[in-house]
């Protein structure tokens, strides 16, 4: 007789852990290799491109020792690089990464099994005593192994384009509070203390560098990470830059932040070129000596060849009348583009240090491109999100002389100083119970000292071109787009969805039926609502851009962007992982990008990655930085770990990684110090954990170590294992709401009695979604059944949670956003009475009804005209879209109308 799925989980026991795992077999006998047909996210670049991108696969269905080939759409061979990211349990391969350069990309790419082909010429890397070289075939960079200089030099064939690479920082020890004050600022620069090859090839090559910041004098600040990236037949240089914030905010301000270059100069003046792309392709195409516009005519000839930006005829063959009064005509060396706002930049230059400034033009949204050169090579240098991370600004100094020097700012001089003092005195609050009373009215959770940004980190992409000759306006607006929007490859929508890389929560787009339609129309709204307010409300900044805000005033019509708890999201009931749900159901690019800004900002802003809360994040607040619960559902590995496989970026693996001991921060820091009603000190072998946001966190970042079998994977692995089980041998299991952890054996002490201890928040952080890839990933039925337990009974009545736990659950909210628990446990226990439930649930829930006005309606009477939806909130918003979305793969074939 065939035993079903329901008889087995009535009797439900826990495998040992030992067994879970030992299936070598499984890895050598995968089933056949799918092919992968890949698209650009944005459509095919118009110019060359490079990427990375990372590509899920089918458990059991490819070896770990798989080797890849890539083809075009017209058949031909493509030169690539693949690497492993993470493996299923069984040992196969779960995610690769893959790399190309093309100089004429195609509009789609087929992925499958077989050999790859070798670029015509490979990326190398040249390991010296004291210097790496990086040879791409088209130029070739020497990076320092210490000092001040990351790249020293780099060459185009045997022409030396750049020179001195380094980091730059201007540091102010106070902040002026009057229009009299004067300060002093300190310039520090890069000095390095590690450089790590990471990869060497034949592709892509990355180099890593770490270092710090220091003066002359050798006082050092602001750790920082660069990695470098080179492409087999580029001509430039990709550079991410991390730096962390090793102060308390209180002192030591940043009043620079950047990249700096040298450039060396060969040809005459009247043959160098200064550019700068603006909005769109609007470009500032200008010679270091002009020749147009003067009394005398050089000659239709020259004046064209300098606005093309090519060589200029023999001065000879000018009209003498110019050639015989060259020494009076301006050279103008100094330039600069300064981005102040998200919606203004402006451009001056000077003759040279020491002489005014003329201004030359405004504008509103650079792209965040210069040049600077001549007619036999030159520098372009871009930063993406240009405006959206103002201040910014583009410095090229001394292009009249023979080595001009150029600075992209991630923070701007000309902005002031960085403020990032906590926002007010306290106001009295010195004690809990205090704390507590103004938590109770302005939603803030302070604590003195907490409000620190001590710890916090932001990264940065750039990129710089060796150039062989100044390019021309077509080519550099072609490099701002790729500044912008740098091309990206990505999987089908049906192989994202049919891998169940993410706990197969979701299915794709479908409109088949009337209900159907309903919901993704109002899913569709709630991302345009958002997308809108961030352009009208101006969620741009340095440390801003990226979150969204938390909940509306209806009186004011804007956001409550000035009362505690109600301003930045801080990824608050995880609006990250809604965005990237809807991208792996849509393959959107507008969806894609929305939530890679959120990602880049969410995994360092709001995160601490140096001092005792490393590991942790903050809680909601004015500032990112400044409620004081720092807790582990804010850092979370599962908001990173979408981007990382999708794009196998190295830094948000840096941030994974920094995840996997945060359970030590739990000795620290207790998150409920201020509503304990017995003393509790912590203790390294009985941490009170909470089974919802604490646990989920840590299980996120334990499973995402084991399967990239990262240098904790073993221990991650026993934690995670052992948690799982001791969880599911507990009475009441989730229910239980926390328990006595161990930090040396991974596991939570026994639980003999039945208690109950339920919050709204527990599942909502991420735990609905990891514990879904635990159980498709592990088979240890206790933990399904005791998971199952929670999905089935948050909803439920108080007499089916009292019958089944000895107690009911209380109050309990947000009841829309739970319903794709109950489509869960109808989904694994086969009940079509849940799924039905389930849709009751989202339609009659407390979120959002299907009978609101589902639309937005424009607004006069704030600063900029906006629009507003006075029903919406980012915690119901989060909720609606992950229920939507997560029940309709788990019970859309039984989806009712409301």
């Amino acid at each position: 007789m065939e035993i079903t799925r329901r008889q087995v989980l009535a009797g439900l026991a826990a495998a040992p852990v030992a067994s879970l795992l030992d299936t070598p077999a499984a890895a050598a006998r995968p089933a056949a290799v799918p092919e992968v047909k890949l698209s650009w996210l944005e459509g095919r670049p118009g110019s060359a491109a490079v990427t990375t991108w990372g590509t899920p696969w089918p458990k059991g269905s490819v070896r770990p020792d798989q080797t890849f080939a890539l083809t075009a759409a017209d058949g031909s061979a493509v030169p690539v690089q693949s690497w492993p990211t993470a493996y299923w349990p069984d040992g196969t391969l779960k995610w690769s990464a893959h790399a190309i350069a093309a100089d004429a990309p195609a509009h789609s790419y087929t992925l499958k099994a077989g050999t790859a082909t070798a670029p015509a010429v490979a990326v190398t890397v040249t390991d010296a005593k004291n210097y790496l070289d990086v040879d791409t075939g088209v130029i070739r960079a020497r990076i320092r192994k210490d000092g001040a200089e990351l790249i020293s030099q780099v060459w185009r064939g045997a022409v030396e384009i750049a020179r001195k690479g380094r980091l730059v920082n201007l540091k102010q020890d106070k902040i002026a509070e009057d229009e009299e004050a004067t300060t002093s600022r300190d310039r520090f620069e890069s000095d390095i203390t590690s450089v790590k090859v990471e990869q060497a090839g034949p592709v892509r090559a990355v180099v890593r560098i770490d270092g710090r910041h220091t003066n002359a004098k050798g006082k050092s600040w602001l750790p920082f990470t660069v990695r470098l990236y080179f492409y087999a037949g580029a001509e430039n240089i990709r550079m991410v830059h991390t730096f962390v914030y090793d102060r308390d905010g209180q002192h030591d301000y940043i009043a620079g932040l950047g990249v700096r270059f040298r450039v060396p100069l060969r040809d005459a003046t009247y043959d160098r070129h200064v550019r700068f792309v603006g909005a769109g392709h609007g470009l500032l195409s200008e010679a270091v000596k002009g020749i147009t516009g003067l009394r005398r005519d050089p000659g239709a000839a020259v004046r064209a060849a300098q606005i093309a930006g090519t060589k200029l005829p023999d001065p000879a063959t000018w009209d003498q009348r110019v050639t015989t009064r060259l020494q009076y005509i301006p050279e103008w060396g100094d330039y600069t583009l300064s981005q102040l706002s998200a919606d203004g930049f402006t451009v001056r230059k000077r003759t040279k240090q020491g002489n005014g400034w003329v201004p030359v033009d405004q504008g509103e949204r650079a792209s965040g491109l210069g040049y600077v050169g001549g007619v036999s090579g030159g520098l372009a240098f871009g930063l993406r999100d240009f405006w959206q991370r103002h201040p910014t600004q583009l410095d090229i100094r001394g292009a009249h002389t023979d080595e001009a020097e150029v600075t992209v700012w991630l923070w701007s001089p000309d902005a002031g100083p960085m403020d990032t003092r906590f926002y007010h005195d306290g106001m009295g609050q010195d004690t809990f119970p205090e704390q507590l009373e103004g938590l109770n009215i302005t939603y803030e959770d302070y604590e003195p000292g907490f409000g620190t940004p001590y710890g916090v980190a932001r990264t940065s992409e750039l990129t710089f071109w060796a150039l062989a000759a100044t390019p021309t306006a077509e080519r550099l607006g072609a490099m701002a787009d790729q500044v912008r929007t740098p091309p990206q490859l990505i999987n089908p929508v049906d192989h994202l969805v049919t891998t169940k890389v993410f706990g197969g929560l979701v299915t794709p787009v479908d409109r088949s039926h009337p209900a159907k339609k309903a919901i993704e129309d109002h899913l569709d709204f709630l991302f345009d609502y958002y997308r809108g307010q961030v352009e009208q409300r101006h969620w741009y900044g340095f440390w801003d851009y990226g979150d969204i805000m938390h909940t509306f005033d209806e009186d004011r019509l804007v956001w409550r962007y000035d009362i505690g708890g109600y301003a930045w999201d801080n990824s608050e009931l995880s609006p990250d992982l809604w965005l990237w749900y809807a991208f792996l159901r849509s393959g959107r690019a507008d969806i894609f990008r929305f939530a890679e800004a959120m990602t880049r900002h969410t995994g360092e802003v709001d995160v601490y990655h140096l001092g005792q809360w490393a590991g942790l994040g903050t809680r909601h607040g004015v500032q990112h930085w400044a409620d004081s619960a720092k807790q582990q559902r804010i850092s979370t590995a599962i908001y990173r770990r979408f981007f990382y496989y999708l794009t196998a970026d190295e830094r948000t693996g840096d941030l994974l990684s920094e995840l996997v001991d945060s359970d030590r921060t739990f000795l620290v820091l207790d998150p409920l110090r201020k509503i304990r009603t017995e003393p509790y000190t912590p203790d390294p072998h009985a941490l009170a954990i909470g089974l919802g946001t604490d646990w989920s966190g840590l299980a996120a970042a334990w499973l995402t170590e084991w399967e990239r079998q990262g240098p904790k994977a073993a221990i991650a692995r026993t934690k995670l294992l052992g948690t799982m089980e001791t969880i599911a041998a507990m009475p009441n299991g989730f229910v239980t709401g926390g328990g006595l952890y161990d930090l040396d054996t991974g596991r939570f002490a026994p639980v003999t009695a039945k208690t109950v201890s339920v919050s709204h928040l527990s599942a909502m952080f991420g735990q609905v979604e990891i514990c879904a890839e635990l159980i498709d990933l592990v088979e240890m039925p206790a933990f399904e059944q005791a998971w199952l337990q929670y999905c089935r009974l948050y909803n439920a009545s108080r007499a089916e949670q009292t019958a089944e736990c000895g107690a009911h659950f209380g109050n309990l909210i947000l009841r829309q956003g739970h319903a794709r628990l109950t489509a869960y446990a109808a989904a694994r226990l086969d009940r079509d009475d849940l799924a039905a439930r389930a849709w009751r649930e989202f339609y009659t829930g407390d979120g959002y009804a299907p009978t609101l006005p589902w639309t937005a309606q424009p607004v006069a009477s704030t600063l900029n005209p906006t629009e507003a939806a006075t029903w919406v909130s980012t915690n119901t918003t989060a909720l609606y879209g992950l229920a939507a979305i997560q029940t309709l793969a788990l019970a859309g074939d039984q989806i009712t109308n409301p």
